[in-house]
């Protein structure tokens, strides 16, 4: 092999990537249809650049092994439990109907039943990356739709971990049933390993190294190689030897610092694997029909599954309609799956190129779709009736049957939690508005004036009377929701005093042209309160321990009410 003909190859690789995924940024499409049209360019259908083919596919296998040892690393226990029983159920129904809707459409497109199972499960996966990089540039993560899209998001991701894990058992070429069983006992043991060895062996080895940033870094690798071994060894992919590692390291108090560092190393080798995708991209072989079939069913028919499933659930036509447009498009890891497929002999390269064009076309309408969300609701919303209860879930309250000189309050984990307190010990009746069924459980359970829902939803808004409201309190930091409850308010007339919050400054300037009488931005807030905390522990020494005692007690509480949890923004992976 040419040393320097493999750099060049690679170069070009690179040089192509980055242009292309500037155009995509300036399109507001994802950076990974960049890479994959990077393949496409360089390879055999366009300029035919490439002859390290062989070489280059090892590098793009590196990709796939640090893409799911970061899906690992970013996937802790407490975040699933953070989003939700509901959302988690809803994630695993979509799963279910999904895959079973596109086992049936391959088979009666005449596949084979080991092409159809692959690409029915590649169809209802979406992309955790593609939709938290969305929701977050649109301010919409907070939202409702948006926790219930990471539950679902969630959901996807684990029972993606378990079929690759599977899928990784039974390449060979034994009896289904043989296989099938050695695939279940080599996952469990698997299982059982990682949990052993990280609940009683990891946490003391990192440890010991952790104050040393690079050892920190060269010691995470070395343990996903280790793990890769031990799969390998086992019969499984390294690609499943790289996702338990990161799982394993999630448990450590410092993966996100590990997440940062392997983070660079990752996006390196996954321009390589996404544009090998694109160089073995044939579109001769590619059937025009199941393109056609399979990218209608996932940009409507995933939409509508979830809608009909979210709409049983008792949730509004908007929350639903929101949600479902977050599931229409394939996932990285439908990707991985059928890469993983064909090099185990289950489907050929046919297979893969129909997922790839169906990729490409999904997330790219997929992208469009989430990002004028709310016009194609005002645009069809009158036609989703169907999808909608008579008896919302969202709207469920406890509410005064006249309210006037009250209070609004939006959202009340955190922020809104102390903005309670102190509303409650000036005498101001309140009304907490929050999305959190806990949450909202528990305020009902206290007796307290509440309602269930997303501050977005027009119709709620209705119900909260703001023309004769006292005041208005935002926590979330939503600058299209937070801009219309503005809107709403002086459509209405309303005098009340509007306290709006915000995460940048840009945000926070626009809030006050469109209306805010004052908006909070948390980081700086922190910082003030920690300023006139210090003036008065230097005039009033004697005031430390009062207040460290106050503080104590406050974050025992917070913790017991679950304002620790850290919310899922790290997940914004190959962006």
């Amino acid at each position: 092999m040419d040393t320097v003909q493999l750099f060049f190859e690679i170069g070009a690789i690179l040089v192509v990537a980055a242009v292309l995924a500037y155009f995509a940024r300036k399109l507001k499409q994802p950076p990974i249809l960049a890479y994959i049209l990077t393949g496409i360019v360089v390879g055999p259908s366009l300029l035919n650049l490439i002859s390290s083919n062989e070489l280059i596919g090892i590098f793009s296998e590196f990709g796939i092994a640090f893409l799911l040892f970061t899906v690992g690393l970013e996937l802790s226990v407490r975040e699933v439990k953070a989003v939700g029983k509901v959302a988690t159920a809803i994630g695993l129904a979509q799963i279910i109907i999904t895959a079973s809707v596109g086992f049936m459409i391959m088979q009666l497109l005449g596949f084979g039943l080991m092409p159809s199972a692959y690409v029915a499960i590649a169809l209802t996966f979406s992309s955790t990356i593609i939709i938290v990089k969305l929701l977050s540039e649109q301010k919409e993560l907070h939202s409702l739709h948006g926790k219930v899209a990471l539950g679902i998001l969630i959901a996807q991701d684990i029972v993606a971990i378990f079929t690759l894990i599977f899928m990784a058992g039974l390449a060979g070429h034994l009896p289904i049933g043989e296989l099938v069983g050695m695939a279940l006992v080599k996952g469990i043991l698997l299982f059982a390993g990682t949990y052993l060895f990280t609940k009683y062996a990891l946490h003391h080895i990192f440890d010991g190294i952790a104050h040393w940033h690079e050892l920190l870094y060269i010691s995470s690798l070395a343990y996903c190689f280790v793990f890769a071994f031990v799969t390998y060894a086992m019969g499984l992919s390294l690609e499943i030897g790289a996702l338990l590692a990161g799982i394993s390291l999630a448990t450590l108090k410092y993966n996100v610092d590990i997440v940062g560092k392997i983070r660079s190393l990752r996006d390196f080798f996954l321009v390589l694997f996404f544009a090998m995708l694109g160089m073995q991209l044939t579109f001769g072989s590619v059937p025009l029909w199941p393109v056609v079939i399979l990218s209608l069913f996932v940009l409507i028919g995933n939409p509508l599954i979830v809608m009909v499933i979210m709409g049983i659930e008792g949730y509004s036509k908007r929350t639903s309609l929101l949600t479902g447009m977050t599931t229409a498009q394939i996932s990285e890891f439908s990707l991985v799956l059928v890469t993983l497929g064909a090099a185990i002999g289950h489907i050929t390269a046919r297979a893969v190129s129909l997922v790839t064009v169906v990729g490409i076309i999904t997330i790219t309408g997929s992208a469009y779709m989430i990002g004028y969300n709310d016009r194609i609701y005002e645009k069809i919303g009158k036609w989703l009736n169907i999808f909608e209860r008579k008896h919302l879930i969202e709207h469920k309250a406890n509410l005064p049957k006249e309210m006037k000189n009250h209070a609004i309050l939006f959202g009340y984990h955190r922020l809104g939690y102390d903005i309670a307190k102190k509303l409650q010990k000036m005498d101001i009746p309140e009304v907490i508005v929050d999305f959190d069924p806990d949450v909202i459980s528990s305020l009902l359970k206290q007796k307290r004036q509440c309602i269930y829902g997303d501050m977005g939803d027009a119709e709620l808004l209705e119900r909260l009377n703001l023309k004769d409201a006292k005041i208005v309190i935002s926590t979330v930091p939503s600058l299209p929701d937070n801009k219309a409850l503005l809107h709403r308010l002086k459509e209405v007339k309303s005098k009340a005093t509007k306290v709006i919050t915000a995460d940048q400054i840009d945000d926070a300037l626009e809030l006050y042209d469109a209306g805010a009488d004052y908006v909070i931005l948390p980081h700086f807030l922190g910082g003030e309160h920690a300023s006139m905390l210090i003036e008065e522990f230097t005039l009033n020494p004697r005031r430390k321990a009062t207040v460290k005692s106050k503080h104590l007690k406050e974050l025992l509480e917070k913790k017991r009410l679950g304002h620790d949890r850290n919310v899922r923004r790290g997940f914004v992976r190959v962006a």
